[in-house]
């Protein structure tokens, strides 16, 4: 009851603030949405800025697992890590108000710190299994990186005024991992001219 009572306020926000918008979003709207008693929203969250974490973290994760398992069985570990960024990166542009609000509130730091709650340590765990089978040296650390890299092409496509083109951001997070262009979801048919090292065993790449 607890789980499912949890994921119903979770889905409930992302409606929500994908409609809405993270401020025109309250605590008692979401209850409404999940038809639950509004105490029950604080009984499992301690607050808004918490609950759009752990919602979005959700989104991330369940984005990311059905897209890899929409890859066919023994799909190569390019392959996953190529259709992975392309889910996460994608968000961007699927849930464009909820992935500006989880940014906007993740990098402020008079809203607290950033929280490891159980939907990103899934995200994490997945991603990390990625980069050890594709062949990162320390997929911990690698790990941190691609985080940060993704994080940081979601705010390049959201930038209001100033957003790039999703294509450049993934040529260089694509030419970073060796992977082929052609692999994941394209967002055109030919890659920019990008050029950057591999992380993997220091090899280099062209895309």
């Amino acid at each position: 009851m607890r789980r499912r009572s949890r994921r119903r306020i979770m889905r409930a926000t992302v409606e929500l603030v994908d409609q809405r918008g993270y401020a025109g979003t309250t605590l008692g709207d979401i209850a409404e949405q999940a038809g639950l008693a509004r105490g029950l929203v604080s009984y499992y969250f301690d607050g808004k800025r918490l609950l759009m974490q752990a919602a979005t973290h959700r989104l991330m994760h369940l984005e990311l697992a059905a897209a890899l398992a929409e890859l066919p069985v023994g799909a190569s570990p390019d392959a996953r890590l190529a259709r992975a960024i392309d889910a996460v990166l994608g968000l961007a542009l699927d849930h464009p108000r909820v992935m500006r609000s989880h940014l906007a509130l993740i990098l402020d730091p008079d809203v607290g710190a950033f929280v490891q709650d159980p939907e990103q340590q899934q995200l994490g765990a997945i991603l990390r299994g990625l980069l050890k089978d594709w062949g990162a040296p320390d997929p911990v650390a690698e790990h941190a990186v691609l985080r940060s890299a993704l994080m940081g092409g979601c705010i390049g496509v959201l930038l209001p005024g100033a957003s790039t083109p999703l294509a450049p951001i993934r040529a260089d997070l694509f030419a970073r991992y060796g992977l082929p262009w052609c692999l994941g979801v394209p967002p055109q048919p030919e890659a920019p001219e990008r050029a950057q090292t591999s992380a993997r065993a220091g090899a280099s790449t062209r895309v």
